[in-house]
């Protein structure tokens, strides 16, 4: 059974920056598509960004041009690198992975401060 274990949660200041990993414990990014959602106390979980199979990637409107999402097959991880935070971005961030069943991985708390 595959297992995904984001990192790299913490606590920021508004207008800094944090980089989330996603770690597969087997390779499958390169044929399935995968990206990370977020949920803020009290609300649902929301998409944030994904990348397909193919490559293509997409974004939530609220995070375009501040956060980009990439992998890394050979080390079979998913990254998100955040930007220009906002107290508004602070949530628990989750990585899933579609296998095409969605797997999810455990989240990790990001935190901004204003």
């Amino acid at each position: 059974q595959v297992q995904l274990v984001e990192s790299g949660g913490g606590l920021v200041q508004a207008g800094g920056s944090l980089r989330l990993s996603c770690a597969a414990s087997r390779s499958i990014f390169s044929i399935h598509g995968t990206g990370w959602y977020r949920q803020a106390p009290g609300k649902q979980r929301e998409f944030v960004a994904t990348i397909f199979s193919d490559g293509r990637i997409t974004y939530a409107s609220s995070v375009k041009g501040r956060f980009t999402v990439s992998r890394e097959n050979a080390k079979n991880t998913v990254f998100l690198q955040m930007n220009s935070l906002r107290p508004e971005d602070t949530a628990v961030y989750y990585c899933y992975a579609n296998l095409p069943t969605r797997i999810w991985g455990q989240g990790t708390q990001v935190t901004v401060s204003s």
